[in-house]
């Protein structure tokens, strides 16, 4: 228990309720696409719930998306901590953890990943076709962000790129078919993360510099590099109010959008330049909170309103 207990911790598991609320969007967007398309219908009628009579093979697609954005986030996770290991055992802040600590041996994280990417493809192997051979470009998004820091300060977007396959790639899981509707969530998200990352990443601003380290406050300063995050927050913001209209989204969902909204207005509140004590607040709780409420309004209006249907190709 003990062991289990220490690889959560070393991939961080509870930030997995960054991108796993969108990939339920996503999974739910392609079950309530409408027949004509060949795809999956949720519902027997408008305002149903019940599912019909491919509800196996729903469930069999819903387990695997859900244990593909395990496995994915697991690689990743543990690929960076194996990847910065050095870095983190000179930063006060991260030498607690568990590789610097000497908690979990970087032979083993590193297995640990291998082992990670190797479900994921069998994972995306029983979903489809084209999952499978789109799984290790996914796999290459998310482990080649752990390099980027070394030479680029747009790593934050590599790392919003790879949780932005979250929407996208449970979309291709239900229905093989790409479609605008899901690439607008994609594109949110490839800007929410990024914006919050660098938020994030204050903290380590002159540690950076001093390593040679790159990130949007180590190059441009904290007080420019927020401006850079409330630029990529209303691009998200934008993503996700042009995916409502897009959709012919109902109330919920705009509920939904103004949570989500207010959370990124809250976070750049309470994180200030010369004031980084809430940035934890901002990065975990305020996060979570738009990404978890914002998926409940939306796949809530996704079951209830009357959508037209959305176009595939």
């Amino acid at each position: 228990m003990t062991t289990v207990k220490n690889y959560l911790s070393l991939i961080k598991f509870s930030h997995t309720i960054f991108a796993m609320p969108f990939a339920m969007i996503g999974f739910f967007l392609g079950l309530r696409t409408k027949p004509g398309n060949g795809q999956w219908n949720l519902n027997r009628g408008i305002g149903s719930t019940e599912l019909p009579a491919t509800n196996e093979s729903s469930l069999k697609t819903f387990v695997l998306v859900i244990l593909c954005m395990v496995f994915a986030r697991s690689a990743a996770m543990a690929f960076n901590r194996y990847l910065d290991r050095s870095f983190d055992a000179k930063n006060p802040r991260t030498a607690i953890r568990e590789i610097p600590a000497g908690i979990i041996s970087p032979n083993s994280a590193l297995r640990f990943t291998i082992i990670s990417c190797l479900l994921f493809v069998g994972a995306c192997f029983f979903i489809n076709r084209l999952c499978f051979f789109l799984s290790p470009v996914a796999l290459f998004v998310i482990l080649f962000y752990s390099y980027t820091k070394r030479f680029t300060p747009l790593c934050h977007l590599v790392l919003g790129l790879g949780l932005s396959l979250a929407p996208i790639g449970a979309y291709l899981a239900v229905t093989g078919k790409f479609s605008i509707l899901p690439i607008l969530f994609s594109l949110a998200v490839i800007f929410w993360v990024s914006g919050f990352d660098i938020i994030y990443a204050l903290q380590d601003e002159e540690f950076d510099k001093s390593n040679k380290l790159y990130s949007m406050p180590s190059w441009l300063g904290k007080s420019k590099a927020l401006r850079v995050s409330e630029l990529l927050h209303g691009l998200s913001t934008a993503c996700v109010v042009s995916a409502g209209f897009y959709g012919g989204f109902g109330a919920w969902y705009w509920i939904g959008v103004a949570v989500f909204i207010g959370m990124l207005i809250y976070q750049h509140s309470v994180v200030k330049p010369n004031d980084l004590s809430k940035v934890n607040l901002a990065f975990m709780t305020a996060n979570g909170v738009a990404s978890v409420v914002f998926a409940v309004f939306a796949i809530t209006d996704i079951f209830l309103s009357n959508h037209p249907s959305w176009p595939v190709f």
